[in-house]
């Protein structure tokens, strides 16, 4: 009978060490166990790793060559594209000491493994881990709210698509997305780590201060945010736009930040079922023409997705 959590798919973890013979032992442990093994021999392919595969859980092993195990786990624990509640557990090739236990957990770990392995404790923690992780990802899925902005979340956007297109439909107004991100280079993953994650949480901040009430502001990605203005043309959408970088800018030199510049781009409906884009399309095209923005050799911070 397997160990691992019942799913519609086996659950994946990424194991990262750099000596093949405990890599292949670990692997036999946790195949047989039902889980899926991604792996990893440097903190560089681990990073790369979680960022292309939805993980479960990740092994790290204390003698990466090119990484601290602590530091990339802190790392990871603040990583836009890594759950929270996932699992992450440190290995030693040598017996685990308390003091490095009380290390590994301060830095995000949830536990620290040393050797000779405990294989049947190690798979039962596992699965008590990965069980939890699965209700806190189900409870989230449901959530309406961005946990690091408090902002609405895409789920919640797409939900007051559909109201407000069906108020602007019976009073044939214009409904209007405005997506807004950081001024830079587009998102690379050079871009990640916890300073980027600061930046993106305190722009979300001050959005929600910034706009108005009849808008609805919403996390849309990463370091994408979209602001839903009812009532709102083309037209509006550049003064918006407009308006809320310069909120912006006066919030961060009130708290004394560094300048923090925005792209943008927007899409209108117009009695939506008349207009440009289906209702459900605002937002997307929103974002295609916020991503036109930043790709724009002629520094055009805000742009239509027509233009």
């Amino acid at each position: 009978m397997s160990n691992a959590p019942a799913r519609t798919r086996p659950p994946l973890l990424l194991l990262a060490n750099a000596h093949e013979w405990s890599s292949r032992a670990l692997e036999s442990i946790l195949r047989p166990a039902g889980y899926a093994v991604l792996k990893a021999y440097t903190g560089r392919d681990a990073l790369e790793g979680a960022h292309r595969a939805r993980l479960d859980a990740i092994v790290l092993d204390t003698e990466l060559p090119d990484a601290d195990a602590l530091t990339l786990c802190r790392a990871l624990r603040v990583d836009p594209d890594i759950s929270p509640s996932t699992p992450i557990f440190l290995t030693t090739p040598g017996p685990s000491l308390r003091a490095d236990l009380l290390a590994a957990l301060r830095a995000g770990a949830n536990g620290l493994w040393g050797q000779p392995l405990d294989t049947e404790q190690f798979l039962l923690r596992l699965e008590g881990h990965l069980q939890a992780k699965l209700d806190a990802d189900r409870a989230r899925e449901h959530s309406l709210f961005d946990e690091r902005t408090g902002l609405y979340n895409l789920t919640a956007l797409e939900r007051r698509v559909r109201e407000l297109a069906a108020q602007a439909e019976r009073s044939g107004t214009a409904l209007t997305c405005v997506a807004l991100a950081p001024d830079g280079a587009p998102h690379s993953r050079a871009d990640d780590g916890p300073s980027s994650d600061s930046r993106v949480e305190s722009l979300g901040r001050m959005l929600r201060k910034a706009g108005r009430l009849s808008d609805t502001v919403g996390r849309a990605g990463p370091r994408e945010f979209a602001v839903l203005a009812p009532q709102t043309s083309a037209a509006g959408a550049v003064g918006l736009g407009e308006r809320l970088a310069r909120a912006v800018g006066d919030l961060t030199r009130a708290a004394g930040e560094p300048p923090l510049r925005l792209r943008a781009g927007y899409e209108t409906a117009v009695g939506v079922r008349g207009g440009s884009a289906q209702p459900g399309e605002v937002v997307v095209r929103a974002l295609a023409a916020l991503r036109a923005s930043e790709a724009d050799p002629r520094g055009n911070w805000i742009r239509s997705f027509h233009g």
